[in-house]
């Protein structure tokens, strides 16, 4: 499966390719749009702008964002993550290290520890936090003063966010999946820095394929200049994206693996479902994190897939994908999705 965890030199690579400013940034029109003028507006002030809350699935460009906000304001940044602070100290020595202006970043933020997210709320709002000496009867809070900084939170989980949370953030930003001509574009522009011969039919067919996302158009880029380079002419043509691709198990609709044994494992094995979460990953041998947040959403936005409350129900379209045709009884007759008239399925 090549949507599989980037090692470091994808990573490095990834790294280089992202884009250094606002203006190179393709696609997500209106949240540029607002960003820039809410730094654009803190520059005129000469302050700190708010804080910044980005939302969306994964590969879409949250973390590149947050290095262009640090870019655009001449600061540096301070990168770190939810699962990386798991008590209120680990929060405390990081923002104590701060300086005025700075830009501290948390990725995957709904996954910080509840002590430390406690302590956030006050260093956002008024940039101070109280360090705790000690413990029981004798413990001690001494005020820490914190100079003025802009935090940016990134999720893929907006929803598991508390309210207080989310209220402390001036600007909140929600990332779209790309569409195929803007993936396109960022995929000839990737072409370019890595000095990949590219056709125009070669970064259609690549694009098609990505899911609606940069970082996945990007990862298919490579293996398709690599599929070039060892059995073609080195140059990634619309034959060689379609042997490279269908060779690392990417479909037509950009489906891989994962994807497709969900959709088998649910129409052959279940008949269609209705079928729970967890039996969905036991059967296909993922985590359920794993079929919830890497396969089910973009099956979902194809609509091959249904969330139902009483489980995941596969599509007539699903069926059609694999090649199958969908039975008489399927659940939620010819729309494939259960409504509040069915028998219940037990």
């Amino acid at each position: 499966m090549v949507d599989a965890a980037p090692n470091d030199d994808d990573r490095a690579v990834e790294a280089a390719l992202r884009p250094r400013n606002l203006d190179e940034v393709v696609g997500q029109e209106r949240v540029r749009e607002q960003l820039s003028l809410v730094l654009e507006a803190a520059r005129t002030r000469g302050r700190a702008p708010d804080h910044v809350l980005l939302s969306g699935p994964p590969g879409l460009g949250k973390t590149t964002l947050a290095m262009i906000i640090a870019a655009e304001l001449g600061s540096p940044l301070r990168v770190t993550s939810g699962p990386a602070i798991t008590h209120a100290g680990d929060l405390a020595a990081i923002l104590s290290g701060l300086n005025e202006g700075e830009v501290m970043f948390v990725d995957e933020l709904h996954r910080m520890a509840r002590p430390a997210e406690e302590m956030l709320y006050m260093a956002m709002e008024d940039f101070r936090v109280d360090v705790v000496i000690g413990k029981g009867p004798g413990a001690t809070a001494i005020p820490l003063e914190l100079p003025p900084f802009t935090l940016v939170g990134a999720t893929t989980r907006a929803g598991l966010l508390p309210g207080p949370l989310r209220d402390r953030f001036g600007f909140t930003g929600h990332l779209e999946f790309y569409e195929p001509g803007e993936l396109e574009l960022i995929v000839r522009r990737s072409a370019g820095l890595l000095g990949v011969t590219l056709t125009d039919d070669g970064a259609a067919e690549i694009a098609s394929r990505s899911r609606g996302t940069p970082r996945i158009a990007n990862r298919l880029l490579r293996r398709v200049r690599d599929y070039a380079q060892v059995r073609a002419d080195g140059v990634c043509d619309l034959e060689s994206a379609r042997r490279a691709l269908d060779l690392y198990e990417v479909d037509r609709s950009g489906l891989d693996r994962l994807d497709r044994a969900v959709l088998d494992v649910l129409c052959r094995r279940f008949g269609g479902g209705p079928v729970g979460l967890s039996t969905l990953a036991v059967a296909v041998g993922e985590e359920r994190e794993t079929v919830e947040e890497v396969a089910e959403p973009f099956l979902v936005r194809l609509g091959l897939l249904a969330r139902t409350p009483r489980g995941r129900v596969a599509t007539p379209a699903a069926w059609e994908h694999l090649g199958l045709a969908p039975p008489r009884t399927a659940p939620g007759g010819a729309s494939g999705v259960p409504t509040l008239f069915d028998p219940p399925t037990g």
